[in-house]
């Protein structure tokens, strides 16, 4: 075989190419950013750090990540962009350097019922074929054990046309698939609870329905119900005969005229099925969510057991275990089995599947399985398994985008993390990370710090360069980056205790343990190790936790729009509204964007939004309110000298002294801008969209808002996530005023500040899934750091530098 000759002569002079390696930006103006110009490296790994609401996110996502998408989708025909999101080009002035950007972002896993790990990851499909292949008694193809592909037959005449003459030809077609036909699929089916959808002593024209909005005049609802024909509307519901009670719950879709209006009317069970169960619960408003929880009882589907398949599916098996059995397996296990499996035929599968369940180990998720609903991990854990299709890509000088990859994480983990970052940087390609953890910006080669402060005080590069610069730079971030806090010298007395019993959600194993009521509780462990299980699963049903009122503040992102703001989300805009109505005499509802004061031109939004088709829509300022929102004759009403549009633009702190005193003084409103200075969001403006928000921002406003609920137990489900080093004290201050008012404050969390704070930990463990699970410490964090036999004790120990 003959090999082409290779010169060996010294490369001197360098390639023109190889010039290439800065990503530059300048003049960069996306949300808070002030003209930022940056250079960083190509493949090296770029930290930005900053407090929150800095701009750290509209540099690296919004500017950088976003030109990137942008160029990409404009390399694709006019036809094909039509069905892709138009993207505008940021606001900067020169983006040289970039190359593909691939985003992992925090951002929940869509919450369809029909979706777990194992679809979202691939490693369902690998499974599929291994069974369709090897599983004995064979059944079909991959679909035929898959929970979202339904069983179907069909017979019938076809008309085949040849040359001149046709011909009719009986044929029949079937596919197997394998979902269970009793759930579809789904795992759980929902019985609704009648008496609480209607009254039956009552007739519809009496007011029978009891359903949330069903009022009597509407054509969609009660009026189709009453005029449709086939019921009577002036017999009670019990006295109807079969069939009109069949027409009543069940009926099939059919067109009705009602008054000369074309309507379809269809039973009452497929309606709310439809109008309510098919919505994300987290979604909907309280008075609907709690008609839905009242109404609606969720139980494993009693066909399958809750493994989604059908019986054919669940039959054929491979050493004894049927796919849903393996889906079932913690990941860890289901790795050793696949390992176990030796067949040549299927080698090429058997080698992808087991580098996919490795990823899954070593990125420490090893603890989940491939059934578990993709919409119940948390926002660290859906980052996760994002990156699982990244590990083993093939692909190099890419730039990868992570939004603080460590959150969720203990110390522990974030050792595999960073060193999952570094191995991405070494195959060639360039790591941009958000991120506030000084344990990963220590692994940095390039650091950018953003500042000083947040919002409209931000959105300036305070520093950039290596992390020992950044050390003694004096920025916050610098000052802040080797602050540990210390062991308290004396901890809190609790006033009580809440006795948990033989607890054994999820992965719990019995576990009995007393939580200590009056002071700070921090639930620790490796992720995984059972904490949300714990607090989530026992303690808001704990009798004594109900009795004093139980305040629970999740992960859960916030939902809002292009109008919501601070003032909508926090209820601030209520007492302010009625504040401007009485000392005017007019309607509250004019002082409402959203509502009757609504500017005609833009309804409201401020902006005017241009479509263009495949190209990028254009949003313009409403030259008619400025972008004020309001109608002129609205801004004419004065509260203590200001207008409506004026309040809304003062930030926390300016609107927190107007309606403290004088003229404005409004104590409802006075009480909720207290709160919102309480978590360090003085300086965020009332009415600034929460669509611009940070996720440090969002997290803090969500505890603003729950600190207003009435309740002796607050339970926190990781509150540092997205605050950086300078905000958590500020948090540890203020959980402190809430244990000194005399709540009980339970903290999830890995940080380990937050540790050093509190009055008593529970860490549990040792390890994560079947390996964790139990207590393995609880008492004093002092007493934790003494003895250290706990992966938790080490950490701090060397955190607090005993």
């Amino acid at each position: 075989m003959s090999k082409a000759k290779r010169s060996d002569a010294p490369a001197s002079a360098s390639h023109v190419a190889d010039g290439h390696d800065l990503i530059r930006v300048h003049g960069a103006r996306v949300n808070n950013l002030k003209d930022v110009s940056v250079e960083l490296p190509k493949r090296r790994l770029t930290v930005f750090t900053g407090i929150s609401g800095s701009g750290k996110s509209s540099l690296v996502f919004g500017t950088i990540a976003a030109e990137s998408q942008r160029l990409i989708n404009e390399t694709y025909s006019a036809f094909v962009q039509g069905f892709m999101p138009t993207l505008a080009r940021p606001e900067v002035d020169v983006l040289e350097g970039l190359t593909t950007a691939i985003i992992v972002d925090q951002q929940r896993m869509g919450a369809d019922p029909r979706s777990t790990v194992g679809t979202a990851t691939d490693a369902n499909a690998m499974l599929r074929i291994l069974f369709s292949r090897l599983g004995r008694p064979h059944i079909g193809s991959p679909n035929a054990y898959s929970f979202n592909v339904p069983s179907v037959r069909a017979s019938g005449a076809v008309t085949v046309e040849r040359g001149a003459g046709t011909r009719t030809v009986k044929q029949t077609f079937s596919r197997t698939g394998g979902m269970c036909p009793r759930c579809e699929g789904r795992g759980a089916v929902s019985d609704i609870d009648l008496t609480q959808l209607y009254d039956d002593t009552k007739s519809i024209a009496e007011g029978a329905f009891t359903i949330p909005g069903w009022k009597s005049d509407s054509w969609w609802t009660v009026r189709l119900y009453a005029e449709s024909g086939f019921l009577d509307p002036d017999k009670p519901i019990r006295k109807y005969t079969k069939k009109e009670m069949q027409d009543f719950l069940h009926r099939e879709p059919t067109k009705v005229k009602v008054e000369g209006v074309n309507l379809t009317y269809e039973g009452l069970i497929p309606k709310i099925q439809k109008s309510f169960l098919s919505k994300d619960r987290e979604a909907m408003q309280p008075h609907i969510r709690a008609f839905v929880d009242r109404a609606v009882t969720f139980t494993s589907c009693p066909e399958c057991g809750g493994t989604r398949l059908s019986e054919g599916a669940r039959s054929s098996k491979i050493k004894k275990i049927n796919i849903a059995e393996a889906c079932a397996m913690q990941i860890s296990d289901l790795a050793v089995w696949v390992a176990g499996l030796d067949e040549p035929s299927v080698a090429p599968l058997l080698t992808t599947l087991r580098q996919t369940l490795d990823s899954f180990v070593e990125i420490g998720l090893g603890y989940l399985s491939l059934d578990r609903a993709s919409g119940t991990l948390s926002g660290g854990e859906a980052q996760r398994v994002k990156m699982i299709r990244h590990l083993g890509s093939s692909l190099t000088d890419t730039t990868y985008v992570f939004d603080e990859p460590t959150t969720g994480l203990h110390p522990h983990d974030i050792q595999r993390m960073n060193a999952l970052l570094l191995r991405l940087r070494d195959k060639g390609n360039t790591v941009l990370v958000v991120e506030h953890k000084p344990e990963t910006i220590a692994i940095a080669d390039h650091v950018v710090d953003l500042g000083p402060g947040a919002g409209a005080g931000g959105g300036t590069v305070c520093f950039e360069g290596t992390v020992e610069g950044l050390r003694t730079g004096g920025t916050i971030t610098g000052r802040h980056f080797d602050d540990r806090a210390a062991l308290k010298d004396s901890v809190r007395k609790p006033t009580g205790v809440l006795e948990v019993r033989g607890a054994a959600t999820h992965n719990l194993r019995d576990v009995d343990v007393d939580i200590p009521l009056g002071v700070l509780v921090v639930v620790t462990g490796v992720a995984g190790s059972g904490k949300s299980s714990l607090v989530h699963g026992s303690l808001p049903k704990h009798p004594g936790a109900v009795g004093e009122g139980v305040v629970s503040i999740d992960q859960g992102a916030i939902r809002g729009s292009r109008r919501s703001n601070p003032a909508t989300y926090t209820g601030l805009l209520d007492p302010i509204r009625k504040a401007f109505a009485k000392v005017n005499g007019v309607k509250p509802a004019l002082f409402s964007a959203n509502s009757e004061g609504a500017c005609p031109n833009c309804n409201g939004a401020g902006v005017i939004f241009t479509d263009l088709a495949m190209m990028a829509g254009v949003a313009t300022t409403c030259e008619e309110c400025e972008g004020k929102r309001f109608d002129a004759s609205v801004l004419e009403y004065r509260l203590g000298g200001r207008d409506i549009g004026e309040v809304l633009a003062m930030s926390v702190t300016e609107a927190e002294e107007f309606f403290g005193s004088g003229e404005a003084r409004t104590p409802a409103a006075h009480k909720i801008l207290e709160r919102l200075a309480d978590v360090g969001l003085g300086y965020l403006s009332l009415g600034q969209p929460l669509t611009t928000l940070s996720g440090g921002e969002r997290q803090r406003l969500k505890l603003a808002t729950h600190m207003a609920e009435k309740g002796g137990v607050y339970i926190l489900d990781e509150p540092t996530a997205g605050l950086h080093l300078a905000d958590v004290e500020q948090l540890l201050g203020l959980l402190d005023r809430l244990v000194e008012s005399g709540k009980s404050v339970i903290v999830v969390e890995h940080h380990q500040a937050v540790m050093a704070h509190a009055d008593w930990i529970i860490d549990l463990g040792p390890g994560a899934g079947h390996d964790g699970g139990r207590i393995v410490f609880e008492g004093t964090p002092t007493d934790l750091v003494a003895d250290r036999s706990t992966l938790t004790g080490q950490h701090l120990a060397a955190y607090v530098g005993a």
